[in-house]
């Protein structure tokens, strides 16, 4: 077995710390956008994790939605449920509230403790599949597994 990327061990470190057996695969090809990440794992699009982070607009918090990959996030649905608007994290803001590059962030092994809310639809999948802290880095788990490792609120983002 080849060496994780230093972001990815990151996350499989993350993931053992909390007791879980999951496996982070570095693949070939990118799986940066969900539709990508579901053609690379054989999945549906809406199996996909995807870890978007925002930033409260007042007080400037990060904030982490994983929803599925077929659904785009309704920031002002959100920022309702907040209770403060929210807007889409700049590139910078996410490296450094998460230590991940866009497009590679994943649900556990944030550089930092983030509020975090999981989308419903996820729930409806038995496995899901997460990006793992690169654009070529992913792992498959269980929607109970994605509310123990982010301790997220389930909402409905639509």
């Amino acid at each position: 077995m080849s060496r994780l990327s230093n972001s990815a061990q990151r996350v499989q470190d993350a993931l053992e710390e909390q007791g879980l057996t999951l496996a982070v695969m570095e693949l070939p090809e990118s799986t940066r956008t969900a539709l990508e990440a579901a053609e690379a794992v054989g999945c549906q699009v809406g199996q996909i994790v995807k870890s978007l982070i925002f930033e409260t607009q007042d007080t400037g918090r990060p904030v982490l939605i994983v929803t599925s990959g077929a659904n785009r996030v309704n920031e002002e649905r959100v920022g309702e449920i907040l209770g403060e608007a929210i807007r889409t994290g700049s590139a910078n803001f996410v490296r450094e509230e998460t230590g991940f590059a866009i497009g590679g962030v994943a649900p556990v092994g944030l550089k930092k403790e983030t509020l975090t809310y999981i989308d419903e639809d996820l729930l409806a999948h038995e496995e899901i599949w997460a990006a793992a802290g690169t654009p070529y880095a992913v792992f498959k788990l269980t929607p109970e597994e994605l509310k123990q490792i982010t301790g997220g609120r389930v909402i409905s983002v639509l």
